[in-house]
C-alpha cells in the first residue's frame, strides 16, 4: 500500500521538482498523519481501527443530489482530489480508467468516484467536463465546503488550501492521495495503491471483487 500527499502549485512552480519533493517527504509525512489518527490500525485491520467511509450527500456533474446510498449494490472506488491538480490527480485517474478497462466484466460491479477537495472552483459543470476526459464511468462529485469537509472526515482524508499569490484563485490544494475500495454494503474493503499502473491496480481490485 502506498499513500502520498499532493502539494501542487499551478503558478510559478516546476511540476517535476514538486513531484520529486513530494516523493521524498510523502512517506514520512503520511506515516506521521496516519499513525496519529489510528491509520496503522486500519491498514492492518487491528482492533479499534477507525471506520473508513460513511454517509454523504453531494452533487454530481448534472447538478443532481447524490448520496452514498445511491451506490449500494456496487463497489465504489473512491478518490479525493481536484480538477486544477497538475500531476498526481490526472495520473491516478488515468490509471483508474485503464484499470476499469482491464477489469472486463468485473468493471460493471464498480463505480469509480472522484470527490473534489476544492469545491470553490470545482462546480458540477467543471467536474462533469473533467471526469469525462478520463472515463464515461467516472462519477465526479462536488458540494458545499461543509459537505466536502464532512465526507473528507468520514474517509479520513487530509486536505488544505495552499496560497500561491494574492488573487482569489492563487492557490493549490494539499491533499492525501488514497484510493478507497468500498463494498456493495458501503463498508470499507481495502486501500488500493494509487501510484500503480492500470494493470497493477486492476489486479489489486480483482482480489476483492467476487
Amino acid at each position: 500500500m502506498s499513500t502520498t500527499t499532493n502539494r501542487n502549485d499551478n503558478r510559478g512552480s516546476n511540476p517535476k521538482s514538486s513531484s520529486r519533493f513530494i516523493l521524498g517527504v510523502a512517506g514520512l509525512l503520511i506515516a506521521v498523519v496516519l499513525l496519529g489518527s489510528g491509520g496503522f490500525l486500519w491498514f492492518t485491520g487491528g482492533r479499534g481501527a477507525p471506520s473508513i467511509g460513511g454517509p454523504f450527500t453531494l452533487v454530481d456533474g448534472d447538478g443532481k443530489v447524490v448520496t452514498d446510498g445511491d451506490f449500494r449494490g456496487k463497489y465504489m472506488l473512491v478518490y479525493f482530489g481536484y480538477t486544477f491538480c497538475p500531476d498526481v490527480c490526472p495520473t491516478t485517474l488515468n490509471a483508474v480508467a485503464d484499470a476499469m478497462d482491464k477489469l472486463g466484466t468485473k468493471a460493471t460491479k464498480i463505480a469509480p468516484v472522484f470527490i473534489t477537495v476544492d469545491p470553490k472552483r470545482d462546480t458540477p459543470q467543471m467536474m462533469k467536463q473533467y471526469t469525462a476526459a478520463f472515463s464515461p464511468h467516472l462519477v465526479g462529485l462536488t458540494g458545499t465546503a461543509a459537505q466536502i469537509a464532512d465526507v473528507a472526515k468520514e474517509y479520513r482524508v487530509y486536505y488544505a488550501e495552499h496560497r500561491t499569490g494574492p488573487g482569489p484563485n492563487d492557490y493549490a490544494m494539499d491533499h492525501s492521495s488514497v484510493l478507497y475500495l468500498m463494498g456493495p454494503d458501503g463498508r470499507f474493503v481495502a486501500p488500493i495503491p494509487p501510484d500503480e499502473s492500470g494493470g497493477e491496480m486492476a489486479a489489486a481490485i480483482s482480489k476483492f471483487i467476487s
